[in-house]
């Protein structure tokens, strides 16, 4: 009964999980802070090292010979979704200063915008994608955090953030990669842990989300999170589309607002003060996004990997293994 439910709910197997969690997270905080493995399995405290062990079963299924496709598709995505939220930001501060517009901060649309949800793409994407696919979050480390809002905003001084951020995601999938090519039996070992990792994955992301920051945040936080999905969405499912010739759902999958993204705004006013008085309310209106994107986006990409195909669910026609995977222009 509980398997078919989480079955029809969209990217179910995480998505449910993660919301009980975050129940649990708002109202009971201190239920489950008694310590030792109950705190590591069903807190935020755990995410780290689940999601590594994740990361060394996901590189072991992947072949050597598919590292570009890799860096291709997930470039694309990194590239487009930073550009689109540093346009958009960029353009409000240069139009209406530091507030920003209708209540909403630049400092929060650029926070917001820039950072992604690698771990939500990573869940998505072992429900719909492919190995390549999810390899390629891998290139997302390097906007989960506060390097590219400082870019764009011309700050300097944590340079050398980034390629640490990458080298540290790099290392478990490089791990795996090697087991994996050095013997197949081993591959397939690993292969189950993808999945049978994901709900636990839920309830450690869902222990770092508290549902009343949509309160807090007010209308300009869910205004922030409506603008990260369906204008910056739509964009990058486009570049996925023309330049990496998929079908969009890893375009629509990383379309969220990363939860590392709540801090981004300290952490740029201890670079440039003059942000300063902007950090409390941007802070809430990033933290309203975290959560409005983590509600929609997953009901987007599954509406449109059955829409237009994913290789979990090919559309009839359709062939994953060749570089046109593209069904008869009827079933399109």
């Amino acid at each position: 009964m509980i398997m078919k439910f989480l079955k029809k709910v969209p990217a179910g197997m995480m998505i449910v999980p993660m919301f009980l969690s975050a129940i649990v997270n708002t109202f009971f905080p201190e239920i489950l802070q008694i310590g030792s493995f109950t705190t590591a399995v069903f807190t935020n405290a755990g995410a780290t090292a689940i999601m590594g062990v994740q990361l060394v079963c996901m590189g072991s299924q992947l072949r050597i010979k598919e590292l570009m496709e890799v860096v291709k598709r997930g470039g694309v995505l990194l590239l487009s979704k930073y550009a689109v939220g540093a346009i958009i930001g960029v353009a409000v501060g240069k139009v209406f200063g530091m507030a920003g517009f209708l209540g909403l901060t630049t400092l929060a649309i650029i926070s917001a915008i820039t950072n992604s949800n690698g771990s939500l793409y990573l869940a998505l994407n072992v429900t719909y994608g492919d190995e390549v696919d999810q390899t390629a979050m891998s290139f997302l480390a390097l906007n989960d955090g506060p390097f590219l809002t400082l870019l764009t905003l011309g700050a300097s001084g944590l340079a050398n953030v980034p390629i640490v951020s990458l080298v540290a995601v790099l290392v478990p999938i490089i791990f795996g990669m090697i087991l994996g090519n050095i013997d197949k039996s081993l591959s397939e070992f690993l292969a189950p842990g993808v999945s049978l990792l994901l709900p636990f994955v839920g309830i450690t992301l869902g222990a770092g989300i508290n549902i009343t920051d949509i309160i807090a945040g007010g209308g300009p936080g869910i205004l922030l999170g409506l603008i990260t999905v369906f204008i910056s969405g739509p964009i990058v499912v486009l570049c996925d589309r023309l330049i990496n010739k998929r079908p969009g759902y890893a375009g629509w999958a990383v379309s969220t607002t990363a939860g590392n993204a709540i801090a981004v705004p300290a952490v740029v006013a201890t670079v440039d003060k003059t942000w300063a008085p902007f950090v409390a309310t941007a802070t809430t209106q990033v933290a309203a996004s975290v959560v409005v994107t983590a509600i929609l986006i997953p009901i987007i990409t599954s509406w449109w990997a059955k829409k237009y195909g994913c290789p979990a669910q090919p559309l009839e026609g359709q062939d994953f293994s060749k570089k046109d995977w593209r069904a008869p222009k009827a079933k399109q």
